[in-house]
């Protein structure tokens, strides 16, 4: 009797053939626990990148004498950023939990570290939206002392605010990689690149929907550089990856992914073309967000997908050792 590759001989030449592995569970439990997360924090994935883009568009008005832009990127930043607040503690429990996060700073953990980043974003951006309303007070009387003493206040907090924003578009890449989600922790690389040109194009896309043509000059530029990053990003994660790109090609992940690169492709193009037309601006804007919460949503999709599927971690792991053992041999 002969052993075989996937089987072996009985007496009289019948073979019995051992049947394919299948990656199910390991004795009935999954072999990695899917993430809990449910879309909140998707969300709060895509109100994070919009309040920084939003702030370093408000800082790209400031600088450059463009009140309107100004204006909406403080305004949003400040509602998104709320937004993204309430969505993080929604997903913790209660409020007190997040209080707690701030007790303790651990430089090692992404989610501390970025829990720092929001203490430190929220308050500069919600100064420098108050600013705005420095115009509407009394010009006597304490009033009048607010009135002038909110605008140099503002523009500073506002420029400490998109200081930060860099941070916040990228940590929540760097959050989701530090996880054991095999398709999320693969791409390392690219989240981080992928969630910054998403954090970009959503702030061009506030501009371009809030500010004159004449003023969105400095949105534009803001949505081809995000959309560059974006598409370059989202396109390595469905090429590089090998087994674990094939959730960001399938299913929800997919769909969304492939939604977000068309609208990219149309709010690009509209904000290039509609330079002296409010209308087609507008819809360039709405298309550039639209194109952020589909890309935000499908990486947040396909991690959860390749995390449900054993193949995901099996595989990789076989070929590492197969790479390694070839190595030492």
């Amino acid at each position: 009797m002969s052993p075989e590759r996937g089987g072996r001989r009985r007496r009289g030449g019948e073979e019995l053939r051992v049947p394919e592995a299948e990656f199910t569970s390991y004795y009935g439990r999954p072999i990695l626990k899917a993430p809990v997360w449910k879309w909140d924090i998707a969300a709060y994935l895509f109100t994070g990148g919009l309040a920084a883009g939003s702030s370093l568009l408000a800082a790209g008005g400031q600088l450059t004498g463009r009140p309107a832009l100004r204006r909406a990127g403080r305004v949003t930043s400040l509602a998104a950023v709320t937004a993204s607040t309430v969505f993080l503690i929604r997903d913790l429990g209660r409020p007190a939990r997040f209080h707690h996060m701030l007790r303790v700073a651990k430089p090692t953990s992404p989610m501390s570290v970025g829990t720092w980043i929001l203490g430190a974003f929220g308050p500069a951006a919600g100064v420098a939206a108050v600013a705005e309303g420095a115009a509407w007070l009394p010009e006597r009387g304490l009033s009048g002392l607010a009135r002038r003493v909110l605008p140099p206040v503002g523009h500073a907090a506002g420029l400490a605010a998109a200081a930060t924003a860099p941070a916040l578009a990228t940590y929540t890449g760097v959050l989701l990689a530090d996880t054991a989600v095999p398709s999320w922790h693969e791409a390392y690389p690219e989240l981080p690149v992928i969630f910054a040109g998403s954090a970009l194009a959503s702030g061009a896309g506030v501009g371009l929907i809030a500010a004159p043509a004449a003023q969105a000059g400095p949105a534009r530029r803001m949505a081809v550089a995000g959309a560059a990053l974006e598409l370059y990003g989202a396109h390595r994660v469905e090429t590089r990856l090998g087994l674990l790109s094939e959730p960001y090609r399938t299913a929800s992940a997919g769909r969304l992914l492939r939604a977000g690169r068309a609208l990219t492709a149309v709010g690009v193009a509209g904000a290039l073309l509609g330079r002296r037309s409010r209308t087609l601006s507008a819809l360039s804007g709405a298309a550039l967000l639209g194109a952020s919460v589909a890309t935000r949503f499908g990486i947040f999709h396909g991690g959860v997908a390749s995390a449900k599927d054993p193949k995901y971690t099996v595989v990789p792991q076989r070929e590492r050792l197969q790479r390694r053992r070839a190595a030492e041999g």
